[in-house]
Parts: C-alpha cells; structure tokens; sequence
C-alpha cells in the first residue's frame, strides 16, 4: 500500500517569487535523491498563496526511512529550512498522511472470467 503526505501551507506575499523557486527546488532535490515521487500542488481556486506538495512513498516503513534519510542530509535541511522559515507563513502549515486501499476482492462464489 502506497503511503501520501499532503502537507499545504501559505506563501509569504512579500517573498512570493523566492517562495515558489525554494519550492521547486526542493522538489527537484527530493525527486533526484530519495526513493518517492514529490509534486507541488497551485491554487485553483480558494487562498491564492496556499499551495502544497503531495509525496507518495511506497508504504509506511519506506516514508521513514527517506524522512530519516531526509533529516541526515544537511543540504536537503538547508533548503527545506530556507523554505518553511523564510518563505511561508508560521503556523499555515498542515499535514495529512493517508494510504491507498486495496482493491476489493472478489465476493465468494464468484468466479473471474
């Protein structure tokens, strides 16, 4: 089962075009280093300076071994510290982690084709 961080937050306005190039770096730097696959999400609709970023790990066990792979790695805590305390708003940040779910057997009895 897959494993989903969702972490949003709010961009400084004033620091807006650092903000948006600390956060694509970031991206590309965990992309290019660790085992998951990281995407930023932009607004739509709503709060124009909240923005997100979706990391999809392969299970549990694999998101704690990157994190802590992560945190060792003191070129990642450098951008990563840049960004959440120079760029965005303290106390916007929020995170979710929810799995993926298993296809549903097929019911008793039931044969496939």
């Amino acid at each position: 089962m897959s494993v989903i961080v969702y972490q949003y937050f709010e961009l400084k306005q004033d620091k807006f075009k650092e903000a948006i190039e600390n956060l694509q770096e970031m991206k590309k730097y965990r992309n290019e280093n660790y085992n998951h696959k990281v995407e930023i999400l932009t607004p739509i609709t709503g709060s124009d300076h909240t923005y997100a970023i979706i990391a999809t790990y392969e299970g549990l066990a694999e998101m704690e071994l990157q994190n802590k792979k992560m945190f060792d790695d003191d070129e990642y805590l450098k951008i990563v510290g840049q960004f959440f305390l120079e760029n965005t708003v303290q106390g916007s940040m929020h995170t979710q982690f929810f799995r993926t779910m298993n296809d549903n057997p097929e019911p008793k009895g039931k044969e496939k084709k």
